[in-house]
């Protein structure tokens, strides 16, 4: 998904409306992850898209409305790929665990301009309710579905003593800093070694179903 200005021009003008405000949106997550939410203009996402200001006033009538669909955008784009996971019929429970566990740490998931933006719209949500109604839905949905998972797999192994919404809310946390390493120390934590993390700490509440793993 990180196209660079050149490979945004060579993009045809006579693309749909729902492609063009992609394309967009794609210009957006790149100014956010260079300059923040509040030093993103317009003019600077029509550049690096190589558009007229207004064609994205004329997709989204103001900066804050694009905001909200590139929001939208990153958080649809990481919902779909879970409900995938979540609905697949042909994967057991703990295949299931794991795959969400791989596409959390996944190359199209951990790209550093995407780990910006999140972050930048997460430490917006105090102040903007747009952002924080977008954040917890999202949030909310996955955050059940994993603790189904880890439900069924308490019953499935026999695990009296684990917490299936305890283990979800020490994943998430667990999994939200490895994702802020990931940005802030690149050249330190490396994605396998953020994974191994990860499911490190699952073996420890499913020893039998998951093992320790060492990153690379």
């Amino acid at each position: 998904m990180k196209a660079n200005k050149a490979e945004l021009n060579k993009i045809p003008r006579s693309l749909s409306k729902q492609a063009r405000r992609k394309q967009l949106i794609e210009a957006t997550i790149q100014c956010i992850a260079d300059k923040g939410l509040s030093g993103t203009t317009m003019a600077d996402v029509t550049q690096r898209a190589g558009l007229s200001l207004g064609i994205v006033n004329l997709h989204f009538q103001s900066k804050e409305k694009l905001l909200i669909e590139t929001l939208n955008f990153i958080s649809d784009e990481y919902t779909s790929g879970l409900n995938k996971i979540f609905n697949n019929q042909r994967l057991n429970t703990e295949q299931k665990i794991l795959a969400h566990i791989n596409f959390d740490f996944s190359r199209e998931i951990i790209d550093r301009n995407k780990l910006a933006v999140w972050f930048a719209f997460w430490g917006e949500t105090k102040s903007r309710p747009a952002y924080f109604s977008i954040c917890a839905s999202y949030i909310m949905e996955i955050a059940n579905n994993l603790t189904n998972l880890f439900a069924l797999l308490k019953q499935q192994g026999d695990y009296t003593e684990v917490d299936p919404e305890l283990v979800c809310t020490c994943y998430t946390a667990l999994s939200d800093g490895l994702w802020l390493d990931l940005l802030i120390t690149p050249k330190g934590l490396k994605p396998a070694q953020a994974q191994s993390i990860a499911m490190h700490y699952l073996a420890t509440q499913f020893p039998n179903h998951f093992k320790t793993q060492t990153g690379s």
